[in-house]
């Protein structure tokens, strides 16, 4: 960055001409009444922020089936020129071996996107921390509210299911174990459907957790939508919340699979019980009869 307040010219005519020259080679900081430089934000074309706004500067890491070498690194820019990049750049290739390429790859994206027209289908409700939920819950339902969950399926990952359960939580946010007026379970990993619904009812849950990290090949999918069939066999979808969450699950598609609410990234056991509290009261469930 230059700082034109501290640059010396002559004091001649000579110097003068200088001054000018350099002024009309080198404009203002962006922000000021003389930039040339774009300083605003357009909301209805928002493109990437590199160096400066609205340069389109991207970054990007894939792999190809492909030898290593400069045919792969062609390659990997013909490639994104086609995602619409331009000046496609490959920063770094690393060979992966059996004919597999790495590539990091910089440029300009082309495109922009119209921020104002975005909406979300996402999980409307005022989110209440730890205290607040358990007071919510006392004053407003008057009794435990039950929830199981578990990883099921052939899923062995636990960390989303224990982050939201286990009293430790995760990332300072404690989990439903440590929350007042909740009766929290966690079934564990790799826990069938039909055992989670079997422990549903006999706990006479008032909500059922699904976790599910592993997605490749859609995976999570199929177990989610068996979980809804199961449900659906068993009577009590209209007598139970049922939730699914995980790296890949957004309010959108849970609600597609015929879920109550999907619950992503950063989302914790207040997120979970702030919905799960305020929808037992909106459905009139205080004093719900056992599932059967």
């Amino acid at each position: 960055m230059i700082d034109k307040k501290i640059l010396m010219f002559p004091t001649d005519s000579g110097g003068a001409k200088e001054r000018e020259a350099f002024e009309q080679a080198v404009p203002e900081e962006a922000g000021s009444s003389t930039s040339n430089a774009t300083s605003t934000v357009d909301l209805t074309m928002v493109k990437p922020y590199g160096d400066t706004l609205n340069d389109g500067m991207m970054q990007t890491m894939f792999t190809l089936p492909v030898p290593y070498g400069e045919e792969a690194n062609e390659a990997a820019r013909q490639l994104v020129k086609q995602m619409g990049w331009d000046e496609p750049n490959v920063t770094y290739s690393h060979d992966m071996g059996n004919g597999f390429t790495y590539f990091v790859v910089y440029g300009k994206c082309r495109h922009t996107v119209d921020f104002t027209k975005i909406k979300v289908v996402k999980v409307e409700v005022d989110v209440m921390d730890r205290v607040e939920c358990g007071d919510y819950i006392g004053e407003n339902i008057g009794r435990d509210v039950v929830v199981v969950g578990a990883s099921t399926g052939s899923d062995a990952h636990t960390v989303g299911i224990d982050a939201i359960i286990n009293m430790k939580g995760f990332h300072g946010h404690f989990g439903l174990e440590r929350f007042k007026n909740v009766e929290a379970y966690n079934l564990g990993s790799q826990v069938p459907n039909e055992e989670l619904i079997a422990r549903a009812k006999e706990v006479n849950a008032d909500a059922i957790l699904v976790s599910q990290t592993v997605t490749q090949k859609d995976i999570h999918i199929i177990n989610l939508t068996n979980m809804v069939e199961l449900v659906e066999a068993e009577g009590i979808r209209d007598k139970v919340l049922l939730l699914c969450g995980g790296p890949r699950i957004s309010h959108e598609l849970a609600q597609e699979l015929g879920y109550d609410a999907g619950f992503g990234p950063h989302t914790y056991a207040e997120h979970v019980m702030s919905y799960i509290a305020t929808e037992i009261v909106n459905r009139g469930w205080q004093k719900r009869p056992p599932l059967k």
